[in-house]
């Protein structure tokens, strides 16, 4: 069993990582690729995972063989082949096209807090995820996906909310990602055991109670 570190990313074999930062509790599947991307805390990707050019959020669950920012090949120019951009791979005098791979990290990929990426799922550049939303396996979201809205399909398109009305915002503005390590261990039973909405009655209670006090 995987016992996760705050302070150290778990991160099995055979991946390849550059130019990425991780938040506490950490995991990166079997061979994962990374790069010029953030993870944030609790998140984590299963095997074969592809994420660039992204800010993952916290509690995020991404499937098998999800990519997340897929690179662009440039179909205004001549060629889309990447011999022009990254050249000295074919030409002993030439250099790399910098601003093309500048002009790649720059379209950022947003993945909202506790989100869910089923397996195969794609993910375009410049996308955001709301917190909460799911997207099914093997969809291609190339769209902005609402908070705590189920998406499926190629190109991915809205099947239904998670919640019945009014329950996405009071969870936005409980944001219990943000929660200690310690406090998510005391309400590790409420997790489990209750409806998102009895939660949301036991928490936002308790958290105007310790405001007050």
């Amino acid at each position: 069993m995987t016992r996760l570190k705050a302070d150290v990313p778990f991160i099995h074999p055979d991946c390849e990582v550059t130019d990425a930062t991780f938040g506490r509790y950490v995991e990166i599947g079997r061979g994962s690729r990374l790069a010029h991307c953030h993870v944030g805390d609790y998140s984590y990707c299963d095997r074969y995972a592809d994420i660039a050019n992204a800010t993952v959020g916290k509690f995020s669950n991404i499937a098998a063989f999800v990519r997340v920012g897929a690179t662009d090949h440039p179909m205004e120019k001549a060629s889309l082949h990447h011999f022009h951009y990254r050249s000295p791979d074919y030409f002993d005098d030439a250099t790399h096209d910098a601003a093309w791979f500048e002009h790649r990290r720059t379209r950022r990929t947003m993945i909202g807090h506790d989100t869910w990426l089923g397996h195969g799922a794609q993910v375009r550049p410049d996308v955001t995820i709301g917190h909460g939303a799911v997207v099914a396996g093997g969809a291609i979201v190339t769209k902005d996906v609402e908070p705590y809205t189920i998406v499926a399909g190629i190109p991915a398109v809205p099947l239904r909310t998670r919640y019945a009305a009014g329950i996405a915002e009071r969870m936005i503005e409980l944001a219990w990602w943000d929660w200690p390590h310690e406090r998510l261990r005391e309400a590790l039973a409420d997790f489990r055991d209750l409806s998102a909405e009895a939660f949301l009655e036991r928490h936002e209670q308790q958290t105007t109670k310790n405001s007050v006090v």
